[in-house]
């Protein structure tokens, strides 16, 4: 081990790494000796004179010299801290684009981001990455999601025959673990948004009565569309179709068509009463307050289906089965979702049943139900009636009727008389 003085052991060094190693190699090499260099205890008064002379004749070399003076200022410098290669990345990229200077603040004069976009990332569905509409409910651990998203994640587990998780922290969430979220749900609602139609900024409780019945550029139709017309266009433009609409001025031959689909349109609907009239009239009349629950089959894959349990109707037991997207073999990989039942007597019969069907509502449940009416005729032999569509308006309430633990409904049925 050889003492040497400070300048003299750094440059003999400094040289030795400029001549030996490549420039891969240099930073590291540079900071391991600089930590060295720094504890290491010398004296100028005990340093050998043959030793500071091999420096000094080694320093005379201009090329040397120049690369010692080059890495000493390199050492000199203050260490930096060595920032994530993420956050790299993220800095240039905000400095070309003019957000912010090359000392990491924002520029005079470019304006920020408004509190309500930074608020929408915060307050957003951790599911579909939008500000909810309506209810938000959130996990255990505060996470958010739209009722939508909720009930999507719900029924996907269901089909799945698995427990349904937060998408987030993989909490295991459910109707009951999971709570509402009262004040994301006042601040969403109060939050800006864009109408389709003009652009403007309007709050979210109030966007929707605006864009219905306020906007002027929202789509209207010509007041005379009842007799053919079929224009449609910005609502400030219809007074002025309204004024020059040729319709008005047609002959009564020339409307008939247009009053001839409007006629078939509501007949449709007066069938549909007067049906229910003439049911009513019936001498054997029965409804069930009924409750579907979900089983899986014995196959394979197993297959999510509902059933009641039995119930007693004109001395009959019958059961009210209901399948998805009619049996298909995952369901999971559709975004459109449907349901199907059938009306299943399980008990033998001496005489065919004529019956009409038909389900609601009921006192119990929340289903979205478009009422239809059904008929079949039961035998011994014929004991079940086909599928038939659910008659739920739309994929959303499918899931919501999957995502819940059972589906509540009320079955009428009408006995026709012999």
């Amino acid at each position: 081990m050889y003492w040497l003085t400070p300048g003299c052991e750094m440059n003999l060094r400094l040289v030795q790494i400029a001549e030996s190693r490549s420039a891969r190699h240099l930073h590291l090499e540079i900071s391991l000796w600089k930590r060295q260099f720094q504890s290491y205890p010398l004296n100028v008064s005990t340093a050998p004179r043959s030793f500071r002379e091999i420096s000094w004749s080694v320093m005379k070399n201009p090329c040397a010299k120049k690369a010692a003076a080059n890495i000493r200022d390199e050492l000199e410098k203050p260490e930096e801290f060595m920032e994530p290669e993420r956050k790299k990345r993220k800095i240039p990229a905000l400095q070309a684009a003019g957000a912010i200077g090359q000392d990491g603040l924002p520029l005079p004069g470019k304006p920020e981001q408004k509190l309500e976009h930074r608020l929408g990332g915060i307050l957003c569905c951790v599911v579909c990455f939008d500000l909810p509409r309506a209810a938000v409910y959130q996990c255990t651990n505060g996470h958010l999601m739209c009722a939508g998203c909720f009930t999507h994640v719900l029924a996907d587990a269901r089909l799945r025959d698995e427990l349904a998780t937060c998408p987030n922290c993989r909490i295991e969430i459910s109707k009951t673990s999971a709570s509402r979220n009262l004040a994301v749900e006042k601040a969403v609602s109060e939050l800006p948004s864009e109408c389709q139609y003009c652009a403007k900024e309007f709050p979210r409780n109030s966007l929707e009565r605006h864009e219905e019945s306020m906007c002027e550029e929202r789509i209207s139709s010509c007041k005379y569309s009842r007799i053919g017309c079929p224009w449609r266009g910005p609502n400030h433009e219809r007074p002025e179709h309204e004024a020059h609409c040729v319709h008005p001025h047609r002959t009564g031959a020339d409307v008939m068509e247009a009053l001839r689909d409007i006629d078939a349109k509501n007949l449709e609907k007066r069938k549909l009463f007067d049906n229910v009239f003439d049911l009513l009239s019936y001498e054997k009349i029965t409804f069930n307050d009924l409750q579907m629950k979900p089983y899986r089959t014995d196959e394979f894959v197993h297959k999510l289906f509902y059933e009641t349990s039995r119930f007693t109707a004109f001395n009959n037991q019958w059961v009210v089965t209901a399948r998805i997207n009619n049996s298909q073999r995952d369901p999971t990989q559709s975004s459109q979702r449907d349901m199907t039942y059938q009306l299943i007597l399980k008990t033998k019969t001496t005489c065919p049943l004529s019956l009409h069907y038909v389900i609601l509502k009921g006192p119990f449940g929340d289903m979205k139900v478009h009422p239809r009416i059904h008929r079949f005729d039961f035998t011994d032999q014929d004991n079940e009636s086909p599928y038939l569509p659910l008659p739920i308006p739309d994929a959303a309430e499918c899931n919501r009727l999957l995502a819940a633990k059972a589906i509540s409904f009320r079955l009428i049925m009408f006995l026709a008389s012999k």
